[in-house]
């Protein structure tokens, strides 16, 4: 055995009678090994600088500078419904307001979105579990509302359904885990709270990675998720039912969660939008945590403005989630006019196209075009402590999960996947000072790489993915030959960083490969410019029809 694996493993029994996982997951833990401990004593030198004592957040604040003008524009004119349009193929925006207006019922749209969920469900296997009756009970009272002409929310008679780990008073959340298969909550998070306040109501649970870790969608419980697109290949994950059921058009938007990609893998895997805000923006009260330090919550939808709808109401400061920021919420719909005039691009050339296939990148440009048509100027550039980044972060969110889980892993090792198991293994030898090593180089990071770069470009432009999506079969680590976790964790490359400098980045379509599944353009800004980065993706779809075709599925 491989001296690193059998210390590992010496170590674990020792500290937490962790049983090892089998070949599959020591492979995986091998894997893994390139990218934390031995990166991690190549990389050490690399930093310049001395620790300093701030906490991320004031580095967040710090690099985020001051506040941006509020847009003048005003908002956007209501869109027109036209008569016999097919309800389920609506953006959110314009079902909330076919509800408003009259022009549909709640009801009418809960119907339609059953109707393609059963078509296309046998294909995609992206639900959980649903609660028809409750919907239709939730349905008939937004109807209801809008006849009495009662005040209407920005969300009034939506029904959607999000990723299996919010939590919902009294619902069942099974996490995408056999552990938590009948978990019911006492609480309901805070984001589902702030949304039903705006009138939207739940249908169901979406099918999700189990704990929310793997990058491709397969789930050992549920069964695997499957492209809309091309069923053999992956979705993306972990919020593998999430960017499915949307592009599959039933569901108008859905919740995922973001530690290391995992809004946008499913969103470019699978032709929606989705936003991973800044580390901070958006509470976390009520949703399962996977890795304190990386955890996001964001929208998947058909649209940017879909997702800036859902921005705005979601984020915010929050008393039950004491990390989530105080910076002040701008109103994000005003600020998609599709001006970029004075916008300034930066097309990363080190690291995110490592590798990266020839239709990937021409996808990009092609976006990158429009983009400039519409007045962005775009500079080619390096940036900088790439492999520093991702070092770390792969040592904080290992370290991590396996702070979490290690009592269910001690009791409960048969319940997780191998894939699972083998991710987690090498978070419990990774000493403390490595951890706290990359914690506490974390902001002084983000100064230096906000300073080079900002400087610079107002946002970043990259591959969401690097290359033409796998199939599920190429990516089976429980099943597959050596060197599937090369292909699996390959994945991600691209979105992990921007967790661990805990920037925001939107994920939108720009084109499709060879095998007919979607491509994505990835934009990431300086902290608390979700605005900027959504604007230019509004921008994008504005020109192009990429994010409203709708796959073959059903």
């Amino acid at each position: 055995m491989d001296p690193f694996l059998a210390a590992l493993e010496a170590m674990t029994a020792a500290w937490h009678d962790i049983p090892p996982p089998n070949d599959a997951g020591r492979r995986m833990a091998g894997e893994l090994r390139t990218t934390t401990l031995t990166g991690f004593a190549a990389e050490r030198g690399r930093i310049a600088f001395e620790d300093e004592p701030a906490s991320f957040q004031a580095a967040l604040a710090e690099a985020a500078g001051p506040d941006a003008p509020q847009a003048a524009a005003a908002p956007p004119a209501a869109p027109r419904i036209p008569a016999g349009a097919d309800l389920a193929a609506l953006s959110l925006c314009e079902a909330a307001e076919a509800v408003r207006s009259g022009a549909a019922t709640s009801v009418a749209l809960l119907e339609a979105n059953f109707a393609r969920l059963d078509a296309a469900e046998p294909v995609v296997n992206a639900v959980i579990w649903q609660d028809r009756d409750a919907a239709f009970e939730a349905a008939r009272a937004a109807d209801r509302a809008v006849a009495a002409k009662a005040p209407l929310g920005k969300l009034h008679g939506v029904p959607m359904a999000h990723k299996d780990m919010y939590y919902q008073k009294g619902r069942r959340s099974s996490c995408g885990s056999a552990i938590r298969a009948d978990f019911t909550p006492d609480r309901t998070a805070t984001v589902i709270a702030r949304m039903a306040a705006q009138g939207a109501y739940v249908w169901g649970g979406l099918n999700m990675a189990e704990f929310a870790q793997n990058p491709t969608g397969h789930n050992r419980h549920y069964g695997d998720c499957h492209n809309p697109w091309n069923p053999p290949y992956i979705t993306g994950g972990s919020s593998s039912g999430s960017g499915a059921s949307v592009a599959a058009r039933f569901n108008y938007m859905a919740l995922g969660s973001d530690t290391g990609g995992s809004i946008r893998l499913p969103a470019s895997a699978c032709g929606v939008t989705g936003i991973k805000p800044t580390q901070t923006r958006v509470s976390r009260a009520g949703v399962m945590p996977l890795s304190f330090s990386c955890d996001n919550v964001g929208p998947l939808a058909r649209t940017a403005r879909d997702c800036a709808r859902i921005l705005g109401i979601i984020a915010g400061h929050d008393p039950a989630d004491p990390t989530s920021a105080t910076h002040s919420v701008p109103a994000y719909e005003p600020a998609l006019t599709g001006d970029l005039r004075g916008l300034r691009i930066g097309v990363v050339e080190n690291y995110f196209l490592d590798g990266a296939d020839a239709a990937v990148v021409a996808a990009m440009e092609a976006a990158l075009a429009v983009l400039a048509a519409r007045g962005a100027s775009i500079t080619r550039l390096a940036v900088p402590f790439m492999e520093t980044v991702a070092t770390y972060g792969g040592v904080v969110s290992r370290v991590e999960a396996a702070t979490i889980h290690a009592e269910w892993m001690r009791t409960r090792p048969q319940d997780y996947a191998i894939h699972l198991s083998g991710r987690m293994y090498p978070g419990f030898a990774i000493p403390a000072p490595f951890y706290l090593e990359a914690l506490s180089r974390r902001g002084p990071i983000l100064r230096a790489f906000a300073a080079e770069v900002f400087s610079r470009v107002d946002m970043l432009a990259t591959p969401t993915i690097r290359t033409c999506i796998p199939t599920l079969a190429e990516t089976d680590i429980d099943a597959g030959p050596p060197g599937t976790e090369h292909r699996f964790l390959a994945v991600s490359a691209n979105t992990r960083p921007f967790n661990y400098l805990g920037l925001p980045a939107v994920s939108a379509p720009c084109g499709f490969d060879p095998h007919g599944c979607p491509i994505g353009l990835q934009l990431a800004g300086r902290p608390f410019a979700e605005a900027q980065i959504l604007a230019a993706a509004d921008a994008l779809q504005r020109d192009t029809d990429w994010h409203a075709r709708i796959p073959p599925v059903g």
